[in-house]
């Protein structure tokens, strides 16, 4: 059973003001998560692999295959600004 205080104590701790309708929604709101779990514990799962994921995952490779790419000048033509073949960008660190 959750009290007022202990949804203030946790309010409290997460430095979240409540109003006072908000306490009892609350307050509600935990009750009823806390008797869902306690509704799992009662589940007999001893037979249920332990799992990472719902559905079978596997990783999706593809050929790595060399592109032609934009080279350098090409690149720096497109800049807006540009200095000792390098991109000039505003200073962002004092």
């Amino acid at each position: 059973m959750i009290s007022k205080e202990d949804v203030l104590n946790i309010a409290s701790l997460s430095r979240i003001h409540l109003q006072d309708n908000e306490i009892d929604q609350l307050t509600k709101n935990l009750e009823d998560i806390l008797e869902y779990i306690a509704k799992l514990e009662k589940l007999d799962v001893s037979n249920v692999e332990p799992t990472s994921h719902v559905l079978p995952i596997e990783n999706v490779y593809r050929e790595d295959k060399v592109n032609s790419s934009l080279g350098q000048s090409a690149a720096l033509k497109i800049s807006t600004e540009n200095q000792n073949g390098s991109f000039k960008v505003p200073k962002v660190i004092e």
